[in-house]
């Protein structure tokens, strides 16, 4: 393993379309993964066969089996997923980590754990994240409040309509501990069509109510990708006026929005790996290069300007998002932060999604130990 104090000198370089090019070399930003679950993840571990589920009320029926069962603990599977995703070029990650009744707050507390034995090389930003329910599942709430005293930085919540059916107790409920604790807000929003746009809106209102302009996400964001719902242009505008964030996944067959067209309303997005090996789905490698090749495959990317957005989506869109400056900013190859893949331009890179051969934090070599 390189020597993790390693200072790496800056060579001559040439600029080319999408990054910058060093004898077949592209030098380019550091990825960020802006939503994943880390303590769902059986990687690192044996194959996990999956029951079909045909409603998110079965997924998380799966999912809650499957943590219950687990004979590792959350520390060594997140940190098996952790470790794979700086090794590919991640540098910083939100995770969504589940708190219950049923859990308490051991999820998050073994997801910090394994966040700190990458520390300060990977940076892990943790969501309080009620996926089994909140009003439903009478208790979750004070756990979420609970979890933020013990390595969870934000609040967060899941579809106030379609999981609990009550969408101004859900936002009430978050948006009061949110304020109250002084945290951002990150909302799971599976639901589609216009109920699922009017819950956007709704949010984008308590937003503004607030004042936490530029604080609050929307993850998944499923509605956004109705292009036929005649108050989607109305939806984005509320969306940008309340500096909100969008992330999508790219992940399977879910919709993914039309990235000109929230681009075009001011929209900020941000694109994650959501599932890694989990009950959810068996796909995902911990690999941001992948998630950005997908979701250039996803939206049809053609052009080198198209991809090369897609990789600026896992990249500086979420070091903006998360609120880590080195990563939101690319002055060129002589950043201190940065990532080198063999290649002729980023473009190429996101199409052939190699590995990076060369991972540099604040101008070092991270160590993976």
């Amino acid at each position: 393993m390189a020597d993790p104090t390693l200072t790496v000198a800056p060579l001559p370089v040439v600029p080319v379309a999408g990054g910058i090019r060093r004898d077949g070399v592209v030098v380019a930003p550091a990825l960020v993964d802006a939503h994943i679950h880390p303590d769902k993840s059986s990687w690192g571990g044996p194959w996990m066969s999956r029951r079909r589920a045909g409603s998110l009320s079965e997924f998380i029926a799966n999912d809650l089996a499957a943590q219950r069962a687990s004979t590792r603990s959350v520390e060594d599977r997140a940190h098996a997923v952790l470790s794979t995703a700086l090794a590919n070029g991640t540098l910083a990650m939100r995770a969504h980590v589940d708190v219950s009744s049923e859990l308490g707050t051991a999820n998050v507390e073994g997801v910090r754990a394994a966040a700190e034995r990458l520390a300060p090389w990977l940076t892990v930003q943790i969501v309080a994240f009620p996926q089994f329910g909140l009003l439903t599942n009478p208790g979750t709430l004070d756990v979420m409040a609970a979890a933020l005293d013990a390595g969870a930085d934000l609040v967060g919540g899941i579809d106030p309509l379609g999981l609990e059916g009550d969408v101004d107790g859900h936002l009430d409920a978050v948006f009061r501990l949110a304020e109250r604790a002084g945290r951002d807000l990150d909302i799971h929003l599976h639901d589609g069509g216009e109920p699922g746009l009017a819950e956007i809106r709704e949010i984008a209102a308590r937003t503004i109510a607030a004042g936490m302009h530029g604080r609050v996400t929307v993850s998944h964001a499923f509605a956004l990708a109705d292009a036929s719902a005649e108050s989607l242009p109305h939806t984005l505008d509320r969306v940008a006026e309340a500096g909100m964030w969008i992330t999508t996944c790219a992940l399977g067959d879910d919709p993914v929005p039309d990235l000109e067209l929230l681009e075009r309303h001011g929209v900020q997005v941000a694109v994650g790996s959501d599932g890694v090996r989990d009950t959810w789905s068996p796909f995902g490698t911990g690999s941001m290069v992948d998630r950005v090749h997908l979701l250039a495959y996803r939206t049809g990317a053609m052009t080198d300007d198209q991809l090369e957005r897609c990789y600026r989506l896992g990249s500086t869109a979420g070091g903006r998002l998360i609120g880590i400056p080195e990563l939101a900013d690319w002055s060129g190859a002589d950043h201190p932060t940065r990532l080198e893949f063999h290649g002729e331009s980023l473009a190429q890179v996101v199409v052939d999604r190699p590995a990076p051969v060369c991972v540099i934090r604040d101008g070092r070599i991270p160590s993976l130990h």
